[in-house]
């Protein structure tokens, strides 16, 4: 007996439902397989999108505020009253409460000094590379610290260079 002869075999009645309920089972598994797991995957992407368009907005900002620093920064070396790279960073490093820690700068380049301190205080060291990037345009472009005796201690190495 072949699917027509069986299909033939059917009162119409039952024929009707058999087509119905074909009908509704092959909507079902499209919309189960295709149409919901799309419609999911795009309201997904839709929040992604929001996300990254909010994250691209504040990186912008972000942006023209480093722009700004950044210009800062060039105009606190006129502000250095003719201070070469070795003295801010020896004047500096005394102020921010450094003075016991020091023990020496040295010009490493014609624009760069290596400051080594001892026994200095984490956080001074930290506020004190902060203030000499916000206020002068001077960065830390290689740092390295062993832990020393005391709370919050260490024994550092910093090399400052001048854009």
């Amino acid at each position: 007996m072949t699917a027509r002869d069986w299909w033939n075999s059917r009162e119409p009645r039952e024929r009707r439902m058999l087509a119905i309920g074909g009908t509704l089972a092959a909507v079902m598994l499209v919309w189960g397989l295709a149409w919901n797991p799309l419609s999911r995957a795009r309201a997904d992407l839709r929040v992604r999108v929001a996300a990254q368009e909010a994250d691209l907005a504040t990186m912008r900002e972000q942006a023209a505020r480093a722009q700004t620093l950044r210009g800062q920064g060039a105009r606190a070396k006129v502000e250095r009253q003719g201070k070469s790279l070795l003295a801010l960073a020896d004047a500096t490093a005394r102020g921010a409460l450094l003075a016991n820690a020091l023990k020496r700068v040295e010009p490493t380049g014609p624009k760069s000094v290596r400051v080594s301190l001892e026994a200095a205080d984490f956080d001074a060291i930290a506020d004190w590379l902060d203030g000499l990037g916000r206020d002068f345009g001077v960065i830390a472009t290689d740092f390295s610290a062993d832990r020393a005796e005391g709370s919050g201690r260490v024994n550092a190495r910093v090399t400052l260079e001048e854009p």
